[in-house]
């Protein structure tokens, strides 16, 4: 009688899970994927507010980061260049 009454508890339980489940997670998605889109759309808005008021005139040009360079080796240290012939 034990087994049963335990048995029978449980699959009370995971129905009562299953359905608050199906309730619950639809408007928890729901919530998550609305903040996302707002944060989203405020990125947006800020970048366009940005590139709507341009912070200098027109035809000045300003670099703000330049790459380094790389270096050049010097051909001295590169080896010596022996001519082969190739034999068949």
């Amino acid at each position: 009688m034990g087994l049963l009454k335990f048995l029978f508890i449980t699959i009370l339980i995971l129905w009562v899970i299953r359905i608050l489940l199906r309730l619950i997670f639809p408007l928890l998605i729901r919530n998550i994927f609305g903040k996302m889109q707002q944060q989203q759309s405020g990125y947006t808005g800020q970048q366009q507010q940005q590139q709507r008021r341009p912070s200098k005139p027109e035809g000045q040009i300003s670099i703000d980061y330049v790459p380094p360079q790389p270096k050049q080796g010097n051909a001295d240290k590169l080896g010596d260049f022996v001519d082969y012939e190739e034999l068949k």
